[in-house]
């Protein structure tokens, strides 16, 4: 699970080296994934049988849910930062109880009411709204796009989650990147917006986003996350925005305003605090604190 988190915290910096357009990226990080996921697949299915019709369906959806995700959050990284456009797409971990609510009417935890508020206020310091020195070439076009991923991003969860519970794990996420990749390939085509022969530096930089971010990131993600508790699971998955600014300012050299870093730790606070029960909270401050005393 760890494994997976810094998998998909290197996206966002191979996106932004690779230099290519958010149609262009969402495609080929998706289609060079395919070959590596392929075996996986095969293997599954031999094991366990077909993925149902049903199953394709659900993952088509989550696919082209992903791919809406992806191109925004593509854009976004351009307007606001790597760094901070995975801080800002984290929202997603509030947002997936408001979808379950909608859907399955699942009643929202009183930790996602007194922490919304919270990251709404997050969500527009990292943006720089009211910070002229803001990173990015437009800090506030790319919050909201940073946001529309997420919303994208929170229904790509929800679909893959109810499919993951029936079985077929990886059948299930490569029929998710062989749509998001169609469906790539189509939106760039009705925008103009991409490139087939993007060159070997961007496909070489697209290749390492295949690997560390879809196969080494949402494939391991996916297969761990059921055999651990959602405590466990939530809590590290905050390591996919925190290692993200870590990349980006080493790599990138992406310095944040103070206000978009206090932003990002008011999004990273309510994420934790939505997500953990109080119980383990206190378990894990008072670990802290021993550890503390002991050094």
């Amino acid at each position: 699970m760890v494994l997976g988190a810094l998998g998909v915290a290197t996206s966002g910096v191979f996106v932004a080296l690779s230099g290519t357009s958010p149609s262009t990226a969402t495609f080929f990080r998706c289609l060079l994934a395919l070959p590596l996921v392929w075996p996986l697949s095969h293997r599954e299915r031999r094991r366990e049988g077909r993925l149902p019709w049903r199953g394709g369906a659900v993952a088509a959806g989550a696919g082209a849910l992903f791919a809406g995700d992806a191109l925004l959050w593509t854009r976004a990284v351009f307007e606001v930062g790597a760094g901070l456009t995975a801080v800002l797409v984290n929202a997603q971990v509030l947002l997936v109880p408001a979808l379950a609510l909608l859907i399955d009417r699942e009643p929202l935890p009183n930790a996602f009411l007194r922490t919304a508020p919270l990251m709404a206020a997050g969500i527009v310091l990292t943006g720089g709204v009211f910070d002229t020195g803001a990173a990015g070439s437009a800090p506030v076009r790319g919050t909201i796009h940073a946001i529309l991923a997420a919303l994208c991003y929170s229904g790509f969860l929800f679909l893959l989650r109810r499919n993951g519970r029936a079985g077929w794990a990886v059948q299930s996420y490569y029929g998710v990147l062989a749509s998001a990749a169609i469906v790539a390939l189509v939106l760039g085509t009705l925008w103009s917006d991409i490139t087939v022969t993007p060159g070997w530096s961007a496909l070489g930089w697209l290749g390492l986003t295949a690997a560390g971010s879809q196969v080494c990131g949402w494939l391991l993600i996916g297969l761990a996350s059921p055999h651990l508790n959602s405590t466990t699971s939530a809590t590290l998955l905050l390591l996919t925005p925190v290692g993200a600014l870590a990349l980006a300012a080493l790599v990138l050299g992406e310095r944040p305003s103070p206000l978009q870093l206090l932003g990002c730790a008011l999004i990273l606070a309510s994420a934790y605090a939505a997500s953990v029960p109080n119980s383990s909270r206190h378990q894990l401050t008072g670990l802290f604190r021993r550890l503390l005393g002991s050094s």
